[in-house]
């Protein structure tokens, strides 16, 4: 009786894996059980990244908020309480484009 082989579902499961590390080098985009390893590490590290990328933006936003701010006198945490305080309810992000395009309009902004 001959060997079973595990039929076309391993190899469509090694082959997704083997897809999944193309590009990376060595023996690592080639053979299945070291590929295995740097791609659950991959995936391990863009499920982290995607995380980490939104707090590095909402870090960019606040820096260029408070580079703007203090050019019109006024530093960040002061800003941001008197525009709560006022009821503006700008997200950081839209102040920061805002700070960058048009420092008029951030300065009317930054002042109400």
């Amino acid at each position: 009786m001959p060997r079973a082989k595990r039929g076309f579902k391993a190899r469509r499961r090694r082959n997704r894996i083997l897809k999944a590390a193309s590009g990376f080098r060595g023996k690592r985009s080639s053979c299945h059980a070291i590929a295995n390893e740097a791609v659950q590490h991959a995936w391990m590290h863009m499920y982290r990244s995607r995380k980490v990328r939104k707090r590095d933006f909402r870090s960019l936003w606040i820096q260029r908020i408070n580079a703007a701010a203090r050019g019109v006198g006024v530093s960040y945490s002061k800003l941001i309480g008197k525009l709560s305080a006022a009821g503006v309810e700008l997200n950081r992000k839209m102040l920061a484009e805002i700070a960058i395009s048009d420092p008029v309009a951030f300065k009317a902004i930054a002042s109400a």
